[in-house]
């Protein structure tokens, strides 16, 4: 009882502090790529907080994977280090004793992680991806501002406004500055409005100035007067694009029946199951892999735990991409994975059992073996 208490504690205590880890390296490492996307105008700036959030949000199921794992590794890894395991062992229980305290450690997590791969993760990648559509799709007006030069969203256009009455929909000493074709369009009025069409459309209406137009370089530029000059300044409202497979929900995957998404839509539900069939197989494997000689290093067990996680994680979205490409039916595909590093736990627990007898014999039942 002393034993399985101490095991939990101290396997709190390093899952979390495993956890902290990976989501301070994963928070910096979304910094510095959101901001470099700031920086070069594909999302807004003001948004930047909001992504780094979701982002995370939306891979800490992985996250609390990996920290499941490297916990259990690192605990039983000291235990063997300090001789604790002996104590155990002393007392009358094997390696097979330890299984059920630590699923019961992790079952929570382990449902945690299926709820956060099954909601959390589609849900935030599509907040993302309507954050950031929303900025690629915004209209000029909503760049315009008083006393500063404005780029449009896609770089055509550059606006500036000394003075602006929103309320009377009135502008004064307009700059707006056109690139279509290479050829470079430039009106500056004294005055102008906003005016409103129908479907949406906005325009803004330039009096009495001057435009010049030509292509850079070239000596081929007009210089044009007029009355009332338009130049739009927003479209009809785009609608919002169709969810990709890693932002649809549970429901969408299951119902939609389009062909052409059928196949994308089955592994992306099959990747969402098998990541907390994944955390479960890790941890089993665990159990037997954080075996040392205290007289050695412990590294061994680490070099061995990061190369089985690249393999485990690799094959599962190897095989969802199978999957989606119409390579292997779902059925087959959602369950050899998690089979296999079930047999490769139990064979490593066998092997720690009874070490003094040879491998091959340590598989058979204990009175065959004997035999």
């Amino acid at each position: 009882m002393i034993f399985k208490q101490a095991l939990r504690r101290e396997l709190s205590f390093t899952t979390g502090a495993v956890f902290l880890v990976l989501v301070t390296i994963m928070i910096t490492t979304l910094v510095i790529r959101v901001l470099g996307m700031a920086a070069n105008g594909n999302v807004n700036p003001e948004d930047v907080l909001v992504l780094i959030t979701l982002a995370t949000l939306s891979y800490l199921a992985v996250l609390l994977t990996v920290s499941l794992f490297v916990a259990v590794l690192i605990v039983l890894v000291r235990w063997y280090k300090d001789s604790e395991m002996i104590v155990w062992f002393a007392s009358g229980l094997s390696i097979t004793n330890l299984i059920k305290p630590i699923l019961r450690f992790a079952a929570p997590l382990l449902i945690i992680i299926a709820l956060l791969a099954l909601f959390v993760w589609p849900w935030a990648n599509r907040e993302s991806t309507l954050i950031s559509q929303r900025f690629q799709q915004r209209d000029d007006v909503s760049m315009i501002a008083a006393g500063q030069f404005k780029e449009s969203a896609r770089a055509q256009r550059v606006f500036f406004i000394e003075e602006l009455d929103l309320k009377k929909s009135e502008v004064k000493n307009v700059f707006v500055a056109d690139n279509k074709n290479g050829r470079l369009s430039v009106a500056v009025a004294a005055t102008g409005y906003i005016q409103n069409s129908e479907g949406g459309e906005k325009s803004i209406v330039l009096n009495n100035g001057m435009r010049y137009e030509g292509t850079p370089t070239q000596p081929d530029f007009r210089i044009l007067e007029f009355d009332e000059y338009s130049t739009k300044i927003r479209s009809k409202e785009a609608l919002a694009p169709a969810p990709r497979d890693r932002e649809k929900t549970v429901l969408e995957l299951i119902t939609d029946q389009d062909p052409n998404s059928m196949n994308a839509n089955r592994a992306e539900l099959m990747w969402r199951i098998g990541l907390p069939l994944m955390a479960l197989g890790l941890v089993l494997i665990a159990i037997p892999l954080a075996y040392v000689n205290p007289r050695l290093g412990s590294y061994t067990a680490m070099f061995y735990a990061v190369l089985i996680y690249l393999i485990y994680s690799n094959l599962l979205n190897l095989t969802q991409n199978f999957v989606a490409s119409g390579k292997m039916n779902v059925f087959i595909g959602v369950w050899p994975i998690h089979l296999l590093a079930l047999l490769i736990a139990t064979a490593l627990i066998r092997n720690r059992i009874n070490p003094s007898l040879k491998w091959w014999q340590r598989q058979l039942p204990a009175s065959m073996a004997k035999s």
